[in-house]
């Protein structure tokens, strides 16, 4: 089995300050094989993190979070920027024509642009979601998200959404196959794969946000 963090924000997202290089010290500190840089309707984070692990035990897997007009999707292995605010039906066409995944991220948040608070999963081509988001590890989003990954039978994943780089991995997804992009792949679409890991600390999240706030105010 393989431990990966399938949603990560960077820099490159107006959201975060994360360095590529600290994402990759705390994702080596917590054994994570697996990483994608999932920033903000661009792909300039996963430019950089691909060059920055080659030849390294860490595999980095394109990815980007995309704003549909009705919600956030995760274009998994797409390594092109795909145009923000279409239809959540044009997004996942979008990211399927670049042969990548499309996942749903925290699907029923409603504050957080969770793309199923709005829209018919039924009438979506969705390859997995998100049902163990660091970021709402208990309640109503991750139960929900759960609950439909068992009844219609979508690969579930786990995932920190860590937009400080101190919370990689507190989430994760296993994944049953070779560290590879292609095995990785068929893994999540037979539903090999388990989602793990633990809430995302209230008091280091307030930390963070505070000194985030305050450093803003001096750029």
């Amino acid at each position: 089995m393989i431990k990966m963090d399938s949603h990560i924000h960077s820099e490159y997202s107006p959201d975060s300050n994360s360095k590529i290089d600290d994402i990759l010290r705390c994702a080596k500190r917590e054994n994570i094989d697996v990483i994608a840089i999932s920033d903000h309707n661009t792909v300039d984070g996963t430019d950089e993190v691909l060059r920055k692990t080659r030849n390294t035990d860490i595999l980095a897997i394109p990815s980007i979070e995309i704003s549909s007009t009705d919600g956030h999707i995760l274009g998994f292995g797409c390594e092109e920027n795909i145009p923000r605010d279409l239809t959540p039906e044009e997004t996942i066409d979008r990211i399927h024509d670049l042969g990548g995944l499309a996942i749903i991220p925290h699907p029923y948040c409603f504050y957080r642009h969770g793309l199923l608070h709005k829209t018919d999963y039924k009438s979506l081509k969705i390859d997995a979601i998100e049902t163990k988001n660091a970021r709402f590890i208990v309640g109503y989003c991750n139960n929900k998200a759960k609950n439909l990954s068992k009844k219609e039978n979508i690969p579930a994943l786990g995932a920190s959404d860590a937009h400080y780089y101190e919370f990689v991995g507190d989430c994760y997804s296993l994944v049953d196959c070779e560290k590879d992009i292609e095995n990785i792949f068929k893994a999540i679409k037979k539903g090999n794969i388990e989602a793990h890991g633990k809430g995302t600390s209230n008091i280091l999240l307030s930390k963070y946000l505070f000194e985030k706030n305050v450093l803003k105010k001096f750029d």
